[in-house]
């Protein structure tokens, strides 16, 4: 890569005009909280407490988990504070290696990766909302909460900020609502939390390790606002903070939610069951319990959805300001909302909702995810080394510790992945593979180097 790509140019000069910053520390906490807090909590337990029958082990998965997260927003917050660009991952990799790696991680995300995890939420959104309104076709809500989301959307910036804050401070409400309730339950559960010479063995054991992997998909999120950097005020101290401050708000939450489901319902009733937070609220609520978590579920996946359908088309924004052939995608309205990009995703989400095929992409996408956090994460601790000189307006806390924690865990869930589902994770390579090849394909023309292919690359 070209030096001047990381040149240390100031803000006003790599972004586009027409960007208006205006996005605040809260908001942007918000969007953090919102992508990260989706089902994977409520649905985790059941099969954790299977093979890890103890309060104790249980918590300090969650926190492990949590802590790993933080290192993955350490390293982040200092590399979008030097780039602050808004999309994420196609940005920060096109800067710390070449524009053919930005590229294959913008292509993943631009298709299908965002459009899939708002597919999953609604058609979740769905069924909890049967439980709310019985009778209700679950496709329908489903295809509701993402068109009334993306209307929302197309408002422009500061319509989903204020949407964005509201529903999730809402969300949060409830879930702090809950907690108390089941903290404050007359008769809990004879579980310890306090560490016993069993719990070595918990922690040590086959169990624990598999459980790590599904507690870092139910933090995964805690890079949000990394795809919004363009509309943050002054990026290089909001990002920092919204980074911290929300990863650190949800490891709080998760840890607390776990307590009180362990808390409230026998250990014997959790094993095994996907519906835990369901089965604590009949315990700590009586029979009227299911429809109360399930409406506390449903306002918190709309959250969730309204903040995945602001980032994925930010991904496709940036790359039409780059692409020639892209640019109809970097078009925006008047409220500074891209409408085609949002347009698009919607009927990617909508199609797979359809089509019931979202579960399998997120299957094979899982692997292309993970990889691209990995390599983000890499990319950190490379320009460390090869470019000093570069301005850092903020410095990732405890490195290389931290970047060096969070590169072993997502290594470990990266073969895992191999283990379990080869096929899966192939495919996934597939795809990444796919958009480096599009991507040279794209920039094979006499005189056109591939390597400045990108504007702020040459």
């Amino acid at each position: 890569m070209a030096a001047s790509d990381t040149d240390g140019a100031t803000w006003p000069e790599r972004v586009p005009e027409s960007a208006v910053p205006s996005v605040s520390v809260p908001v942007a906490t918000a969007l953090v909280v919102a992508d990260m807090v989706g089902v994977g909590v409520f649905t985790s337990l059941g099969f954790q407490v299977r093979d890890i029958p103890s309060g104790f082990s249980i918590l300090l998965l969650w926190a492990i988990g949590g802590i790993v997260a933080l290192c993955g927003a350490l390293s982040y917050a200092e590399l979008g504070a030097m780039f602050p660009r808004s999309s994420g991952e196609y940005n920060l990799l096109s800067r710390a290696f070449h524009p053919a790696i930005g590229f294959m991680a913008g292509w993943v995300s631009a298709t299908v990766g965002f459009a899939a995890p708002v597919a999953l939420a609604a058609m979740a959104f769905g069924e909890y909302g049967k439980a709310v309104i019985p009778g209700a076709p679950s496709l329908a809500l489903a295809v509701g909460a993402v068109w009334l989301v993306s209307l929302v959307q197309l408002g422009g910036i500061r319509q989903s900020s204020s949407f964005q804050l509201i529903s999730t401070l809402l969300k949060v409400g409830l879930i702090v609502a809950f907690l108390i309730a089941g903290f404050a339950s007359p008769s809990p559960q004879p579980v310890t939390f306090s560490p016993v010479r069993a719990d070595v063995g918990y922690v040590l054991s086959g169990p624990f390790a598999i459980g790590l992997v599904f507690v870092m998909y139910a933090f995964s999120g805690w890079n949000a606002a990394t795809y919004i950097i363009g509309e943050l005020r002054a990026p290089e101290r909001t990002l920092p903070r919204a980074l911290l401050a929300g990863t650190s708000l949800v490891l709080v939450l998760y840890v607390a939610l776990n307590a009180v489901f362990l808390l409230a319902a026998p250990i014997d009733k959790l094993s095994g069951q996907l519906q835990v937070a369901s089965i604590a609220g009949t315990y700590i609520f009586g029979t009227t319990g299911g429809r109360i978590v399930a409406g506390m579920i449903c306002i918190g996946l709309v959250s969730s959805i309204a903040a995945m359908m602001w980032m994925g088309p930010r991904v496709l924004m940036t790359m039409g300001e780059d692409i020639p052939a892209l640019a109809f995608f970097a078009r925006k309205s008047r409220g500074g909302a891209p409408t085609y990009a949002i347009l698009f995703q919607l009927a990617v989400a909508n199609l797979m909702l359809v089509t019931e095929s979202f579960e399998a992409v997120l299957d094979f996408i899982q692997f292309a995810l993970l990889t691209c956090s990995f390599l983000t994460v890499l990319g950190l601790i490379k320009l460390r080394v090869t470019r000093p000189d570069l301005p850092r307006p903020y410095l990732a806390w405890g490195y290389p510790l931290t970047p060096l924690v969070f590169l072993l865990v997502t290594g470990f869930m990266m073969y895992s992945l191999f283990a379990e589902r080869p096929l899966q994770a192939g495919l996934g390579t597939v795809a990444m593979m796919s958009g480096v090849l599009i991507y040279l394909l794209a920039n094979k023309r006499p005189g056109r180097d591939a390597a400045t292919a990108l504007p702020g690359a040459d």
